[in-house]
């Protein structure tokens, strides 16, 4: 097919794009291929839906299921797109209405979940754009009832992303990572029930001393009564 002008150029674009999902789907095991969606700010929203709805027929061409930043239902995807919801608010109709439809989410909202943020305005490492979130911030939320209209059977999942413009190697992605990381383990794999502060700190508490022997670097939040033998690591 030869085509001139502008829509030869889209033609190769999204050629390109297929060319560049078949790689990824073919080398990833899982059944998910994230394709980010947000940050678009410089694109039209008739252009960015005129994207979108060519990039997930792609994306399940290539036998694999959409997930993207929670900016994506805005064109309302198809029911099979999985959201992953950013937001700093506890609101947001889009991702509520695409809930209501049938769509999955993962939440990640920033303001709890992302592991580059500062735990306090001393730390040093890591951002502070969204909050600063210390260890019981990083515990104390319910992923299955924090957005509203996004609830129960909607919530597919937790995930705790981690930014590395502040992080050069592994010892500062453990310090930033560890002790929130099984903060929000707990959240996501426990029923919201059994989730107690108090109960927590203490369990968390009692890793400091295996951490400290795997020569892991962990912020040693003095919200947690570390047992003896923690010896927390440095930013």
């Amino acid at each position: 097919l030869w085509l001139s002008g502008p829509g030869r150029k889209q033609a190769l674009n999204y050629q390109f794009l297929a060319d560049v999902i078949d790689e990824l789907a073919a080398i990833t095991p899982g059944p998910f291929i994230h394709i980010g969606g947000d940050e678009a700010q410089s694109t039209t929203p008739t252009d960015y839906a005129t994207f979108e709805g060519n990039e997930l027929p792609i994306v399940a061409a290539a036998g694999k299921t959409a997930m993207g930043w929670h900016d994506v239902t805005s064109v309302n995807p198809p029911t099979s797109f999985v959201a992953q919801f950013w937001g700093t608010d506890t609101t947001d109709p889009s991702v509520a209405a695409a809930a209501a439809r049938g769509n999955k989410v993962i939440m990640s909202p920033a303001v709890k979940a992302y592991l580059d943020m500062k735990y306090t305005e001393a730390t040093k490492l890591g951002q502070d754009w969204a909050a600063l979130i210390e260890v019981k911030d990083a515990y104390g939320w319910d992923p299955g009832n924090y957005l509203q209209g996004v609830t129960g059977n909607s919530v597919l999942g937790v995930e705790g992303p981690i930014w590395s413009e502040t992080l050069l190697n592994m010892a500062n992605i453990e310090y930033m990572a560890f002790p929130r990381l099984p903060a929000l383990a707990e959240l996501g794999w426990s029923p919201e029930s059994t989730h107690n502060w108090n109960s927590f700190r203490v369990r968390l508490g009692n890793q400091g001393p295996r951490w400290t022997v795997e020569g892991m670097n962990f912020f040693a939040s003095p919200q947690v009564p570390w047992a003896p033998g923690t010896v927390g690591g440095v930013d």
